[in-house]
């Protein structure tokens, strides 16, 4: 049975108190910016689609807004904070709350906390982030390593999101939204003012809603690093870029049969052509 339904989230004088009191200053490089606003607590859980029994990975949990909520649904919940003073509040916020396993450390090297095994890796498992900028790639790529997520509602930068999200022929389009669109489909995006946090960040912020697609394509770690040399030169043209590289003219030709032409630019490349890199 779901727990009791939380208190809504701090104000911000109540967050700066706690903060205080816990003799802790936010820090910018962690994009430690704390929700505010219990709209976008219930959207998240909303656009996550989050019910009781649910496994769900938390990455960057702060001072446990979302956590609060996600475990009053009933969810089984995996979060993971790099930040030690955060880590010890958290314990002892919800040290007699079975269902709420902490891993502190950093995230790209545990995308998924400790949920390390168990079958519902593959097939059940949900994410909610609050994803710093800087480690919006990084953390894909390491969580693209392993078993998939079902489900995935990612609060980040809206410059982030747009990477992610990016169509061919625009000036976001580039290797990571290639790896993560074989993956996963956008399912949605949905804007979070910059007022929903404390403190006030210098910029809006995005919930990018992901939904592991039937059968997601995956790229090794040779062909990524291939294909991001590649865009290092977008706006040059595939033909140029490729020659004299047997692996990179093997997938050309391929693609040609998807329409692309030694003329085109990696940035204009679709999708499916780039999928074709990984065939034989």
């Amino acid at each position: 049975m779901p727990a009791t339904p939380p208190p809504g989230p701090l104000t911000p004088s109540a967050t700066r108190a706690l903060l205080e009191s816990l003799g802790h200053e936010p820090r910018k490089r962690l994009g430690q910016n704390f929700l505010i606003d219990g709209n976008i607590v219930r959207k998240s859980i909303a656009l996550a689609q989050v019910s009781s029994g649910d496994t769900v990975v938390e990455v960057g949990p702060g001072l446990g807004t979302l956590t609060a909520a996600l475990l009053g649904v009933g969810a089984d919940l995996w979060a993971v904070e790099l930040d030690a003073t955060l880590a010890a509040h958290l314990r002892e916020k919800f040290a007699d709350t079975p269902n709420f396993h902490l891993w502190e450390g950093d995230a790209v090297d545990f995308p998924r906390g400790s949920l390390t095994e168990g079958a519902h890796l593959e097939n059940q498992f949900k994410v909610v982030a609050n994803l710093p900028y800087a480690i919006t790639s990084p953390w894909m790529d390491a969580l693209m390593e392993g078993p998939l997520p079902s489900r995935l509602v990612l609060m980040m930068q809206k410059e982030a999101a747009d990477r992610l999200a990016a169509q061919p022929g625009s000036k976001s389009y580039s290797a990571i939204a290639i790896f993560l669109q074989s993956a996963f489909r956008v399912e949605g995006r949905h804007a979070v003012s910059r007022v929903c946090f404390f403190p006030v960040p210098g910029v809006d912020s995005v919930l990018l809603v992901l939904a592991r697609r039937p059968q997601p394509i995956r790229f090794s770690s040779e062909s990524k690093r291939r294909i991001r040399d590649l865009f290092t030169q977008r706006r040059k043209q595939i033909g140029a870029l490729v020659r004299g590289k047997p692996e990179a003219e093997a997938w050309l030709e391929r693609a040609r049969e998807l329409g692309v032409a030694a003329t085109d630019r990696p940035e204009v490349i679709p999708l499916a052509a780039w999928q074709c890199w990984e065939q034989p």
